[in-house]
């Protein structure tokens, strides 16, 4: 209950006639010459505490007391100026001798029952209210704050007699209903307060409080059923209720109800009642429901990053559900915007940086492994990956450095060893020093020897430099005899084919690698490279041309097309 603060100053008068009356025994009611003192420093001290001069109305009140001690006035507008100090004790000190010098003075009862209320002394808050009902029965904030008290003090059948009263005199109000509701739970009358909630919503049939208090009714005393009824209706009757809708989102999703379920999460997104952690909790939890995530859900989770600008969380939610949707580009947009606003969440960094890669976006994933570092500087994965980024960026001797830097950190883990040797083996070709690419590339093969990755990339380096092309087939063989059948696995054997005259075969490599990456520049500009070897320009012009088209600016590749001729990468 609200405590009600001490009346101003033209409900004091209102209250108070001590001191208007002569203050001279033998002159009952009437006013004397002598008497203008005493009332004129009284009043000037109202004017200080109405100015908040509480200090010098203090002492003019103090002097006041000097003259006669049975002032009931006097004590009422120290007790108002204690309070506004803040001194609750000795306010409430003062307002107790004023009551007791002025006992009918309905203004000082209500003050004791409210201030005894706000102390917990319910038994004092209760006998001031009931006096008070007593003078005026039909005054609703007594009846109310009689109950209240009532209620604090243990008597819930009394509490619930005076809001009956209350209502008797009102007529039916939802707060009325939810405060018996509180009372029959208090004293274990589940059944009652039941009964009185379903009351209420007989007259009130779309009042949103009073169907909340059945939802967590039917909810706290098991009976789901109902409460997820109740629910939806409190759903329909007050659609701004966030809290429900995400409440309704959950049920809906262990029902499988996923549509059912998007709609509400939907609804609810942009609602302020429910805090973004409690979206983000449903929205995790939807992620491993949702098959396929629909336009609907999508626009949703845009307007959550609407909602919530500045912060990382939606847009991290907002990537995992795009790359669900295929949408791998705007996800990495959303995960790179997550970054900007908290740079110390690792899982995101390693997201942006594995997209980063299987995207070739390495120009972006040279950049960004650097930031990364900084943060995270023990983390080798992160070196890894800077590693791969320098050698396809042709920035070998950092590569080198980078690879080096975090092969030191990988402790015993076996098969990310062997990629950071395989990575430096790649610088090694990259820097044209044959024999040390040769043996990082082995020292990766004795640690991985069953990795089709590794043989793959050994095998394709040395078709591309035309080294050992013997070596090459056998590695290439062995990926194929274990399964491997994809499309950069043609791609490489293409360029063996290639590198051994054998342009025919090279062809059909090229060809197969590229009905299952359709699109791929590299593998357009090989199989260009095949045409061309093959003697066939037109073709070879014509693949090299789309391998342009989709994206190479590969200085050899344009360096073809505008000669029209085929120039061996090395």
């Amino acid at each position: 209950m609200n405590k009600i603060l001490f009346i101003a100053i033209l409900g004091f008068l209102a209250a108070c006639g001590s001191s208007t009356k002569v203050l001279d025994q033998g002159n009952v009611g009437t006013v004397s010459s002598k008497d203008y003192p005493y009332i004129e420093k009284f009043y000037k001290a109202l004017r200080y505490k109405i100015n908040g001069r509480l200090d010098e109305a203090a002492a003019l009140l103090n002097e006041c007391l000097q003259v006669r001690q049975d002032d009931d006035a006097v004590y009422f507008a120290l007790s108002q100026i204690e309070l506004m100090r803040g001194n609750d004790e000795l306010s409430a000190n003062y307002i107790e001798k004023a009551a007791a010098l002025d006992p009918k003075n309905t203004w000082y009862i209500q003050e004791l029952a409210y201030m005894y209320f706000e102390r917990e002394n319910y038994q004092a808050s209760v006998a001031n209210f009931k006096k008070l009902i007593e003078i005026e029965p039909r005054n609703i904030d007594w009846l109310y704050g009689y109950a209240e008290a009532l209620s604090k003090a243990g008597k819930y059948d009394e509490a619930i007699a005076a809001l009956n009263k209350t209502e008797d005199r009102t007529g039916p109000h939802p707060e009325l209903t939810l405060q018996k509701y509180r009372l029959y739970m208090g004293a274990n009358k589940s059944a009652e307060g039941e009964a009185e909630l379903l009351k209420g919503l007989e007259k009130f049939p779309s009042e949103p409080s009073i169907i909340a208090n059945l939802v967590d009714h039917y909810f706290r005393t098991r009976q789901e059923a109902k409460a997820i009824e109740m629910l939806e209706k409190l759903v329909d009757a007050d659609p701004e209720n966030g809290r429900a809708r995400l409440a309704l989102s959950e049920i809906y999703m262990r029902q499988n109800k996923i549509d059912a379920s998007v709609k509400e999460m939907v609804g609810a997104i942009p609602k302020t009642d429910a805090d973004l952690d409690s979206k983000m909790k449903v929205l995790i939890e939807l992620y491993d429901h949702v098959v396929t995530v629909s336009p609907e859900l999508i626009d949703g989770i845009q307007l959550l990053v609407e909602t919530y600008p500045g912060q990382a969380k939606p847009y991290s939610i907002q990537g995992d559900f795009l790359l669900k949707a295929g949408k791998e580009e705007e996800a990495l947009v959303a995960y790179r915007k997550a970054l900007e606003f908290d740079k110390n969440q690792y899982p995101i960094w390693n997201q942006v940086l594995i997209m980063e890669y299987q995207l070739s976006h390495f120009d972006d994933l040279y950049k960004d492994t650097k930031t990364c570092m900084e943060y995270f500087p023990t983390v080798s994965t992160v070196y890894l990956l800077n590693g791969v980024a320098a050698n396809q960026t042709k920035k070998y001797d950092e590569a080198e450095e980078s690879l080096g830097f975090g092969l030191e950190l990988v402790g015993s883990d076996v098969a990310m060893k062997a990629e950071f040797y395989g990575q430096l083996g790649e610088a090694a070709f990259g820097k044209k020093k044959f024999v040390s690419a040769k043996e990082y590339y082995q020292k990766a093969l004795d640690l991985a020897p069953n990795s089709n990755l590794i043989k793959n990339n050994f095998a394709y380096k040395l078709a591309y430099y035309n080294r050992d092309l013997e070596m090459a087939q056998s590695l290439i063989d062995q990926v194929f005899k274990n399964g491997g059948d994809q499309p950069q696995y043609n791609d490489t054997k293409g360029m063996i084919l290639l590198r051994k005259g054998e342009e025919d075969k090279a062809i059909e490599a090229f060809e197969k690698a590229l009905s299952e990456m359709e699109g791929d520049r590299l593998i357009l500009e090989h199989l260009g490279d095949a045409y061309a070897a093959k003697g066939d320009l037109h073709k070879a012009i014509k693949y090299w041309e789309e391998a342009k088209a989709a994206g190479s600016t590969d200085e050899l590749l344009l360096k073809k097309i505008a000669d029209k001729k085929y120039y061996a990468p090395y």
